[in-house]
């Protein structure tokens, strides 16, 4: 099978890999609480040695909020979330290739088990964000988003 085209050309260093992610970026959607608008911002903080993720939920009459770091922890690329409803949750980088070649995933282990957050190219510019459970027949998606730049 030949080799896929690069799409997204990282930076240096162990959070390099997350550089093509860097801005701020919109989806909207469909959801059972009504229209979503949500932003998601990623930009180096701390001398370029975290990056820092704030995610807005914007639904019809109810706003949700996550911040995240991204850092190395370890030796390995890791997070730490944080939520408008009082929740917390870490996880490593994962292999994400069965999504896409180019694939940015975290696992995390949740209250309900397993989950994954991946991210990958999207065709017609920015990229896919999805959310997935792990079950005994694979992984689960729940919730898939495609950011636009949002400038």
């Amino acid at each position: 099978m030949p080799k896929q085209k690069t799409i997204w050309k990282k930076g240096r260093g162990k959070l390099g890999i997350l550089s093509p992610l860097f801005g701020s970026w919109i989806a909207t959607s469909e959801s059972p609480r009504g229209k979503l608008k949500c932003t998601r911002v990623l930009e180096p903080i701390l001398g370029d040695n975290y990056i820092q993720m704030t995610v807005k939920w914007n639904f019809s009459n109810f706003v949700y909020q996550e911040n995240a770091i991204i850092g190395i922890y370890d030796g390995k690329l890791s997070f730490w979330s944080f939520t408008s409803d009082g929740k917390n949750s870490q996880g490593i980088i994962a292999d994400g290739t069965d999504i896409h070649p180019e694939a940015i995933c975290f696992e995390a282990q949740m209250p309900a088990g397993l989950a994954r957050m991946i991210y990958w190219p999207n065709p017609e510019g920015g990229f896919n964000w999805a959310v997935e459970s792990k079950t005994k027949k694979g992984w689960n998606r729940f919730t898939m988003h495609h950011y636009k730049s949002s400038k």
